[in-house]
């Protein structure tokens, strides 16, 4: 695929093109070809990602404390974010990697996740910081929306286990019934129930999330 598709993928034209390649060269693929890699570049972005959500969870989150707003950024700046915004926007397509690192799977989402933040820096470094953090706030955004939700959340589970085991132990029980949406963007359904008898039910972006949510509608039903 061309770059120019991978530039409309990220909403982004680079000026310079050499530094798009760089941000999308492995290691694996540089020292093959005797060419820079991404590494420098990863780290420079992933300074930037971390104050660009800083700054905007300061500025757009005011009911969070600094506690809360510490534990929202890590569920934002991981692997794991970092790898669906990859997923998203296909880097696997355009990335450049060695025939060693061809063949195999064990690392590819660590490396999808660092190739993200070696374009962020690629941004920055290509126009300036405005159109870092455009790119950053567009891709972010609403997983820090999940994550503030979640941090900010009263423990409903233990609330709701707290309250049925009041006059003795009960069996509660927490069951994926259903997913919808594509594998990158899955919405799980799950079902709580009590001895058998079905409480309520809950979505959520993750398991944990949907359990949260089954709990809390349960215990609005008490």
């Amino acid at each position: 695929m061309k770059i120019e598709d991978f530039e409309k993928c990220i909403k982004y034209s680079f000026n310079n093109k050499e530094l798009l390649k760089e941000a999308l060269t492995h290691t694996s693929y540089a020292y093959e070809n005797k060419v820079k890699s991404n590494e420098r570049l990863e780290y420079l972005g992933d300074s930037i990602l971390e104050f660009v959500i800083s700054e905007y969870l300061f500025l757009e989150y005011t009911n969070l404390s600094e506690g809360e707003m510490t534990k929202v950024r890590a569920n934002v700046v991981c692997e794991d974010s970092l790898f669906s915004i990859a997923q998203r926007h296909n880097f696997s397509d355009f990335l450049y990697l060695g025939n060693s690192e061809k063949h195999s799977q064990n690392s590819k989402k660590a490396l999808m996740a660092d190739s993200v933040e070696a374009v962020i820096a690629a941004i920055f470094l290509d126009s300036n910081l405005e159109s870092a953090k455009k790119f950053i706030i567009e891709n972010f955004k609403d997983i820090a929306e999940v994550a503030s939700k979640n941090v900010g959340m009263k423990d409903y589970k233990t609330v709701l286990q707290e309250k049925l085991q009041i006059n003795g132990e009960v069996k509660i029980q927490y069951d994926v019934i259903g997913e919808e949406g594509p594998d990158h963007d899955k919405t799980f359904i799950v079902e709580v129930s009590c001895d058998g008898k079905v409480l309520a039910t809950g979505k959520g972006k993750n398991k944990k999330n949907a359990e949260m949510e089954a709990a809390k509608l349960a215990l609005q039903k008490m």
